[in-house]
């Protein structure tokens, strides 16, 4: 090895001292490749759930505000005390007459169980209005929505989600058909279009009445929220001042939350990201734990080839070229973990994929990169040590113990 050494003649080196010690070798990748899997499993997930928020915001379009009882002094953040007025029906009329709204829809929530003869299904009832549908892009899959009418008055309308009314109806119609909602009766106009999981609901297991007979259904007296339906995105932050205006001149307090649609991206969006560098953290503790295993792997190589090195060095090889030959050994080790474990983690992705396929799991192209130079600091990092050892061997004493 005098004189300049070349890199294939590295690569040959170390490779043959691996398979030399196969078993070792195996277990010293499996290690790394466990931690990379993780690392590149848990990103996925991270960024699967982000894009899944941002896609069920981008179903509701992107001109919506929502109004909340209560006040709180940070954006995005869900309000706490200091309410001081109900949400009232009159609130969500007078705020759907501002010039800026397109539409408006009022949101009264309870838990019930709803019932069709002797079958029973316990769902969230929504109380609201005809624009509901057009606020939330709901679809119609028979039947018709809500009707438009006063809100005060109400109704005796039922639309169902497309799971309750296949859960309570099964090969019957359900259209015109009589269910109950705790003592109280209603007549089914209509079933929703499958729609799956949409934010806070999964609108394929509710059922919505219209909201001045929900607030008598839950005997309330304040909505749980108002959703608005701004004409113009670039309006939305005057539209906002405008509703938090209005109510509070009608308050005489400043007594609820006005929320963009953006700022609960943000919101989340933000704690999505802190966890996913959360769960990545906790993933690389396995990795340093493989970093300590190959670094005891190639202890004991230097250690158990202490004559090899001696002849080496008493052929001329110099310290550098020692260094790197052993260098060489412990990132293929990691190389070799790093690849293996990027298939491992692209197999779980994809497996989880198959069984939740609404679910947009996929690392991205920063985790990759990351994932392999994480691997290949983990080889050079925790094998600088033994390296160096190899290094420090003294020809001579190494030849004499052969």
């Amino acid at each position: 090895m005098g004189g300049r050494v070349r890199f294939l003649d590295l690569l040959s080196f170390a490779a043959g001292a691996l398979r030399g010690h196969r078993l070792r070798t195996a277990l010293s990748v499996a290690g790394v490749a466990v931690g990379i899997s993780a690392v590149v499993a848990l990103t996925a997930l991270g960024e699967g759930a982000r894009r899944y928020v941002v896609d069920q915001f981008a179903a509701l379009g992107s001109n919506l505000l929502v109004v909340l009882p209560g006040k709180v002094e940070t954006t995005g953040g869900a309000p706490f005390g200091g309410v001081t007025h109900d949400l009232t029906i009159d609130d969500y009329r007078a705020i759907a007459r501002l010039q800026r709204v397109r539409r408006s829809a009022p949101l009264a929530v309870a838990t019930d169980t709803v019932h069709f003869r002797d079958r029973g299904r316990a769902v969230p009832v929504l109380g609201t209005t005809a624009d509901f549908a057009a606020v939330r892009r709901l679809e119609i899959g028979s039947g018709e929505f809500l009707p438009v009418g006063d809100p005060n008055q109400g109704g005796n309308e039922i639309v169902l989600g497309v799971t309750v009314a296949q859960e309570l109806f099964r090969s019957e119609n359900p259209l015109g058909q009589v269910v109950r909602v705790g003592p109280w009766r209603f007549r089914v106009v209509g079933v929703l279009a499958p729609r799956g999981q949409s934010l806070t609901f999964n609108m394929d297991d509710v059922v919505l009445i219209p909201v001045g007979t929900a607030m008598r259904v839950f005997n309330r007296s304040s909505l749980f929220r108002i959703l608005v339906d701004v004409r113009m995105r670039g309006e939305m932050e005057v539209t906002k001042k405008d509703v938090e205006r209005l109510m509070a001149e009608r308050h005489r307090a400043e007594d609820v939350t006005v929320i963009t649609q953006d700022a609960l991206l943000t919101a989340f969006s933000a704690i999505l990201n802190a966890l996913t560098l959360a769960l990545v953290g906790i993933a690389s503790v396995s990795l340093a734990v493989a970093g300590v295993g190959i670094m005891n792997v190639m202890l004991v190589s230097v250690t158990e080839r202490r004559a090899e090195i001696g002849l080496l060095k008493a052929l001329g090889a110099q310290d550098r070229q020692v260094l790197a030959a052993f260098l060489t050994e412990a990132v293929l080790l990691a190389t070799g973990g790093g690849v293996a474990g990027l298939a491992l983690g692209a197999g779980a992705i994809r497996a989880f994929v198959g069984i939740y396929p609404s679910f947009p799991a996929s690392p991205p192209a920063w985790a990759v990169a990351s994932a392999l130079g994480l691997s290949l600091a983990v080889g050079v990092g925790f094998g600088v040590w033994p390296a160096r050892r190899a290094t420090r061997l003294d020809p001579v004493a190494a030849l004499a113990k052969r």
